[in-house]
């Protein structure tokens, strides 16, 4: 997803390569942030947590995964087990991507 292509207030916190470089301090901003980073993981596939600490290491800039890992799950981006040994993108993920960021062909 190009910058230009997020919502105006979500731009100042994604560089040019689309990796967030802070974390918002607004709720709204920081759900739109969470929405961004969802999009990075493939509907359908199952994830160990270093997969997807991997993931979100490539797609932020201030080092704290555990925070971007934990709010995914807790905001039902992502959901895993309960050892934390799977995870996967939530059945309605996608709505909620399109509720915070709009719809994925007006993002194209």
């Amino acid at each position: 997803m190009r910058r230009e292509d997020l919502p105006r207030g979500l731009r100042p916190f994604v560089d040019q390569e689309g990796r967030l470089i802070q974390w918002p301090s607004r709720f709204k901003l920081q759900q739109m942030a969470a929405a961004l980073l969802a999009t990075r993981f493939e509907p359908g596939r199952n994830y160990v947590e270093k997969e997807v600490n991997a993931v979100l290491v490539e797609w932020h800039t201030f080092g704290d995964w555990a925070l971007l890992r934990r709010v995914l799950c807790d905001w039902l981006f992502l959901d895993r087990e309960s050892d934390c040994s799977r995870y996967w993108v939530r059945p309605g993920a996608a709505e909620r991507i399109d509720e915070q960021l709009g719809p994925a062909g007006a993002r194209a």
